[in-house]
């Protein structure tokens, strides 16, 4: 999930509490090989004196120690995905260099979510130069305290015209007391793409709350508001197989359409603790009997397609 610095992933996690599991069910459908796009992951890799922590981080905060592309396609590739969305990792902050380097040595198999400081005044000339390496989106971190702050910061409203202008997106690590400010940005931005990651951390303290849910499925009346069905291990029950996040997701596909969900991984974290990578992806394969095989293929590959790969 990439939490903030001054959140610990594991403080997230160790805080919730368990909601109880659902009946599994019934597997439908079964992507073909090599069809499916992760819509998000994040790799970084322990030689840092090519490329240096941000000043912020210590070596030590690198858990795991590595999560390289190979590292990742030992899981990804035996689940039938051959695309990748990547994630800033907030290790590097705003030097994005490791993820454009992986970017261009496995061309076609990478997308792009870069960190850009909209405090600096060439903050439009790099989401420009940054779009031309692949990247398609602009990861933000937001609470509720950042995202109201949003309308008094020029800086931010250049960058979510600027996305519009060129067909990038701006992708939130939002926490559910966030969207009403959220919902206020993307009427002020209508045209800008909007991607929300990991269903705006609904569910990360167990429950999944109906008012954040219901403020989620507002976002819906904005037709580029997209969101990432992702982060199961961090969320409701934390518990493979996941099933108790079916009614969430039911809910979303049928106020969003599975054409604005996507289905991610949030790699290497869905891959550590005694979870696993196929566990992950068989949720939205497999184990949702609501699903039609249409809605899965906009969910495994489609929408993450037209807005990471288009």
């Amino acid at each position: 999930m990439n939490t903030p610095p001054n959140i610990t992933r594991r403080g997230f996690i160790r805080a919730a509490g368990l909601a109880t599991l659902a009946a599994a069910g019934p597997a439908t459908f079964a992507a073909p090989a090599g069809d499916s796009i992760d819509a998000h992951v994040h790799v970084w890799t322990p030689d840092i004196q090519r490329y240096p922590l941000a000043a912020t981080f210590k070596p030590a905060e690198m858990k795991p120690a590595s999560f390289t592309p190979e590292q990742l396609f030992a899981h990804s590739k035996p689940a039938g995905v051959s695309r990748v969305v990547l994630i800033q990792m907030s290790f590097y902050q705003f030097d994005n260099r490791y993820m454009l380097d992986m970017i261009a040595q496995h061309r076609g198999t990478f997308s792009g979510v870069a960190i850009v400081d909209e405090t600096k005044a060439d903050a439009r000339e790099t989401m420009k130069t940054l779009a031309g390496q692949g990247v398609r989106g602009f990861r933000i971190y937001t609470d509720k305290a950042k995202a109201e702050a949003w309308s008094d910061s020029e800086g931010m409203k250049k960058m979510w015209a600027y996305a519009a202008d060129a067909g990038l997106s701006m992708c939130l690590l939002a926490n559910p007391d966030a969207l009403p400010a959220v919902q206020r940005m993307c009427r002020a931005f209508p045209k800008t793409r909007v991607v929300i990651d990991h269903f705006a951390r609904i569910g990360v303290k167990g429950a999944v709350e109906p008012s954040d849910l219901d403020n989620l499925c507002r976002l819906a009346e904005f037709e580029q508001v997209y969101v990432k069905t992702s982060a199961f291990y961090a969320l409701g029950a934390k518990k493979s197989p996941y099933t108790d996040l079916g009614p969430m997701i039911r809910k979303l596909r049928d106020t969003y359409g599975a054409s604005r969900l996507m289905w991610a991984s949030d790699c290497p974290y869905q891959v550590e603790e005694g979870h696993t990578y196929a566990d992950s992806i068989a949720l939205i394969r497999d184990r949702l009997d609501f699903l039609s095989a249409e809605d899965k293929q906009w969910m495994l590959r489609k929408t993450a397609e037209k807005v990471f790969f288009a």
